[in-house]
C-alpha cells in the first residue's frame, strides 16, 4: 500500500481485559484488532491501542507496554502465530519497568509494507534488517531481544551481526541461522517428514491452499507444534486476524521456497546472507530454551551450545510445553529476559 498511516498514529481498538493480580495496574497496550474471549482461566486487566510506525520497508503495527524510559525489550514471534504470543509475558516484564516492544512481522497483523512495488521478500535477511530498522525507527540503539519461532531466528541474527544492538538474547530453540546451501542438503525421512509443509508451499496448489485455507492451516500446524497445548478457540481467533494480512500468503510463500533455494532473495541482501552462511558465533549474553514437548522441527541443545560464545545458559522448560513457549509458559520467558539482563 502506498498510502501508509503516519508514524505513530493509532488504530482505535476496542479495550479487553486479559491479565491481572499482580500486573493490574500496568498501562499495557492492545494486541489485536478484533475483541474476542481470552484464553482460559487467565485473569484479566485493561489493555490500550495498537501503534503504527514507519520504519524501513514497512508501516509497523506494534504493541508497547510500560515506562517509555524503561531498559527496551523487543519480543518477536514466529509463524503461524502473531503478537499475542507475548500477551501475557509482555505485563509481565513491564511491571519490572521494562519498555517492550510487540511488533507484528511483516506479512502479519497491521503491519504494510510502504509501497506496492516492494518485493513481497521472506527471506531471514530481510526480516532481520526490518527489526534493525523498527529499531531505528523508535530511537532505541541497544535492546534485549526474545523471541521464537521466525522471531528466534531473526532475534539470532540481528545479535550475530549487529551485537552492538543487543544487550541480551532469548532464543527458543536456540541457534536457527540458516542458509540456502544447507537447505539444499537432504534430511533423514523422520525429520524430512517434519517439514511437510515446507514441500507443500514448494507447488502451486500448496500456495494455493495457504491462501484458501491459511486459518485453518494456522490451527492445524498449533496442535502438531504444541501437541499438549490445550488452547481454545477464543485464544486462536484472537491471532487468526494476523494472518488476513495482504501480504502473509506472499511472504510465507516466499520465506520457505527461498530456504530450499526455489526462489531468489533480494541482491541487498546479499552480504548479509554471505556472513550467515558462514555461521556467525552470537557473543551477546545468550538463554536458549526448548519446551519438552516441542512437536516442530528443532535442533538438539547440545548441537548449537557452542555457537554462543559469551554468557550462556540453556533452559528445558518441562510441564508438556510445545513450539508456542513464550504463550504456553509466560512466566519462564519473562524470567529469562530479566536473567540474561543481569548475566
Amino acid at each position: 500500500m502506498t498510502n501508509a498511516p503516519k508514524n505513530s498514529a493509532k488504530i482505535d481498538l476496542q479495550r479487553r481485559r486479559l491479565l491481572g493480580g499482580a500486573v493490574a495496574a500496568v498501562a499495557a497496550t492492545e494486541f489485536g484488532l478484533m475483541p474476542t474471549a481470552v484464553a482460559q482461566s487467565r485473569p484479566e486487566t485493561q489493555m490500550e491501542s495498537l501503534k503504527q510506525i514507519n520504519a524501513g520497508l514497512l508501516n509497523v503495527g506494534y504493541a508497547e507496554f510500560g515506562p517509555a524510559n524503561g531498559a527496551p525489550v523487543i519480543l518477536l514471534h514466529g509463524w503461524p502465530y502473531d503478537i499475542h504470543a507475548f500477551v501475557e509475558v509482555a505485563p509481565l516484564l513491564a511491571a519490572k519497568g521494562y519498555r517492550v516492544i510487540v511488533p507484528h512481522l511483516r506479512g502479519h497483523g497491521t503491519t504494510r509494507f510502504l509501497s506496492d512495488s516492494t518485493v513481497r521478500n521472506g527471506q531471514p535477511a530481510a526480516l532481520a534488517q526490518d527489526a534493525i530498522a523498527l529499531m531505528d525507527a523508535l530511537q532505541i540503539k541497544q535492546a534485549l531481544l526474545g523471541g521464537f519461532d521466525w522471531g528466534a531466528r531473526t532475534a539470532d541474527i540481528v545479535a550475530a551481526l549487529w551485537p552492538e544492538r543487543v544487550k541480551g538474547l532469548v532464543a527458543v530453540s536456540g541457534y536457527l541461522i540458516g542458509n540456502q546451501a544447507a537447505g539444499k542438503l537432504p534430511l533423514p525421512p523422520e525429520q524430512e517428514l517434519q517439514w511437510w509443509y515446507q514441500f507443500y508451499f514448494a507447488t502451486p496448489r500448496g500456495a494455493a491452499g495457504y491462501e484458501k485455507y491459511r486459518r485453518e492451516f494456522a490451527k492445524l500446524i498449533w496442535k502438531l507444534a504444541s501437541p499438549k497445548w490445550a488452547f481454545d478457540d477464543a485464544t486462536f481467533n484472537r491471532s487468526a486476524p494476523s494472518f488476513d494480512n495482504p501480504d502473509h500468503v506472499a511472504i510465507v510463500i516466499h520465506n520457505y521456497r527461498w530456504r530450499m533455494g526455489l526462489a531468489d532473495g533480494e541482491r541487498q541482501y546479499d552480504a548479509i546472507e554471505q556472513k550467515l552462511a558462514a555461521a556467525p558465533v552470537i557473543g551477546v549474553p545468550t538463554i536458549t530454551m526448548e519446551g519438552d514437548a516441542n512437536g516442530a522441527p528443532h535442533p538438539p541443545p547440545a548441537a548449537y551450545a557452542a555457537k554462543f560464545s559469551g554468557k550462556y545458559q540453556h533452559r528445558l522448560i518441562t510441564g508438556g510445553i510445545g513450539h508456542n513457549l513464550p504463550q504456553e509458559a509466560p512466566r519462564d520467558f519473562a524470567d529469562a529476559i530479566i536473567d540474561v539482563d543481569r548475566l
